[in-house]
């Protein structure tokens, strides 16, 4: 059966792929130096290398013809799954299209040259688009300052928190060691905390409509006391793709404590031009240009986190910032800065992407972005409830409740009626030529589904995503084992379990691992 959508490539020997250290052949080279390598030792040249640095054995690398090294990794290349190739609902990430003129003027020579070491006053233009970043994000989200420093979401949280942290203490309320988060929450908010020395108190927002309201936090700040919490770390649109609608409320009450609002700001894509986080009165925010302005990202990187802050915290921000002067621009560090984040100037070549992007769009384009992403993530949840069902879908009182940019499905019905669980439907997506949802997350939804369309994707493809949906959910009621034959993927089904409990990420030869082992 062919699934629209799936594109019908699929390798003679795909579940027969080896490791390039499986074509290891004693002897066989792609290229020889020349009176160079004997025996994979360097025997020939002993002034060019110290003694104590040439290997006394050969290294255990693979022994491999040219030929046979060029198909091994053209094979891998083509089973690469991007957004270039197909459509990505990985929700909370936002794997939207990056434009291609992005691409091409990050390329400039004034840009792709540049080294952190030039002396800055040969980098005028550098720390001109520098400040216009920083002015553009504080206005595109209501805050007083920006640091483009940080080099992902996860470390933005780091530097909130740090933040947080010292502006407690430069005011002598060195008990306020509570961090209020919900249990929707990304996993790296109550990480971030932890790690910045804070007690994360997790409340429980999954059986009240799924977002902060009055009674969940004043129960929090009665249980753990107004003069010990520092602040609340919220997303919004939450994890389950909701407004968090008291936001003006919850400010209000843990500023009237003297607590503090941090904003993650993963799903700032539903935002733009339509609410600010300043506004609403969040203190501190980080924004992860890598979701939000389109910089290319997946497997780990790459990213960029920039924070925005009010005023009041403005002298903690980490260094180098960019100001101007009397003359241009120039790099300072804030006077109880919380220090470096990482080396040089944040992640240049993201950073030049995002300006590029909200140059390319402008106000009225960055406000399109969100209401069509708004839009495509509820067609998609009107289409997919009655077979995936969105346990947020209406509020308490019954009315109809619509989403942001990404929902919540959820096959907790399938997996207890017919055995079918979330990874089997992600593991099926996959066969069929398109990337699975996010899986299992937020953990509060069982059986989670999370799925974020994006606004760059068309009513077509969406239409083509729910006909395999709805296929897969019946084939799961009539044939729940041909739903698992995965015969178009390379890796099918990993042992998860043996994995988490066995950590080994190095190859060795059977033998070797069988003695290792024993």
């Amino acid at each position: 059966m062919r699934w629209p959508g799936w594109s019908g490539r699929c390798s003679v020997a795909a579940n027969q792929s080896k490791l390039i250290f499986e074509y290891d052949v004693e002897g066989r080279h792609g290229t020889q130096v020349v009176g160079g390598m004997r025996n994979g030792r360097v025997e020939d040249h002993p002034r060019r290398l110290p003694q104590n640095l040439v290997a006394s054995e050969r290294l255990p690398l693979p022994q491999v013809g040219e030929l046979e090294l060029t198909r091994h990794y053209v094979k891998l290349a083509q089973d690469s799954f991007g957004i270039d190739t197909g459509f990505y609902p990985l929700g909370s990430c936002t794997m939207k299209y990056n434009p291609k003129a992005c691409e091409r003027y990050v390329k400039h020579p004034g840009f792709a040259n540049t080294h952190p070491h030039q002396p800055i006053e040969s980098l005028p233009g550098f720390l001109q688009m520098f400040a216009h970043l920083q002015d553009w994000l504080a206005d595109m989200t209501g805050m007083d300052q920006i640091s483009l420093t940080p080099a992902a979401g996860a470390q933005g949280e780091f530097a909130g928190m740090l933040i947080f942290k010292r502006y407690f203490e430069s005011r002598g309320e060195h008990q306020r060691t509570v961090m209020i988060v919900p249990d929707s929450a990304h996993g790296t908010n109550p990480a971030s905390a932890v790690l910045s020395g804070f007690e994360v108190a997790e409340v429980k927002c999954a059986d009240a409509d799924g977002i902060m309201n009055m009674d969940i936090l004043n129960e929090a700040i009665e249980k753990h006391g107004a003069e010990r919490i520092a602040g609340i770390m919220l997303t919004n649109p939450s994890t389950l793709g909701t407004f968090e609608k008291d936001i003006l409320a919850v400010s209000e009450r843990m500023h009237e404590i003297g607590a503090l609002l941090y904003y993650d700001g993963a799903n700032l894509n539903a935002l733009l031009g339509i609410a600010r986080p300043g506004d609403m009165g969040f203190d501190l925010i980080h924004i992860n240009t890598h979701k939000t302005l389109s910089t290319p990202h997946g497997g780990g990187g790459p990213g960029s986190g920039p924070i925005g802050v009010k005023q009041h915290l403005a002298p903690f921000l980490p260094h180098p910032h960019v100001r101007s002067t009397s003359d241009g621009f120039e790099f300072y560090r804030p006077e109880q800065s919380i220090g470096r984040m990482k080396l040089f100037h944040g992640q240049f070549g993201i950073l030049v992407r995002a300006w590029i992007y909200i140059l390319l769009h402008g106000p009225d384009g960055l406000r399109r972005i969100s209401e069509n992403a708004i839009i495509n993530a509820n067609y998609l949840q009107a289409r997919l409830k009655d077979h995936y069902p969105v346990r947020y879908d209406k509020w308490s009182d019954g009315r109809d409740r619509y989403c942001m940019h990404e929902f919540v499905a959820s096959c907790g019905r399938l997996k207890k009626e017919v055995g079918v669980s979330a990874k089997d439907i992600a593991k099926a997506l996959l066969n069929s030529g398109f990337h699975a949802p996010t899986t299992y997350f937020p953990l509060i939804i069982e059986e989670a589904l999370m799925i974020e369309p994006t606004e760059t994707e068309s009513k077509e493809l969406l239409d083509s995503f729910v006909d395999v949906m709805l296929g897969l959910h019946h084939t799961a009621r009539v044939d729940a084992d041909k739903l698992r034959n995965l015969d178009n993927l390379r890796v099918t089904q990993l042992d998860e379990t043996y994995a988490a409990r066995h950590i080994d990420v190095r190859w060795q030869p059977e033998e070797q691992g069988s003695a290792a082992a024993g």
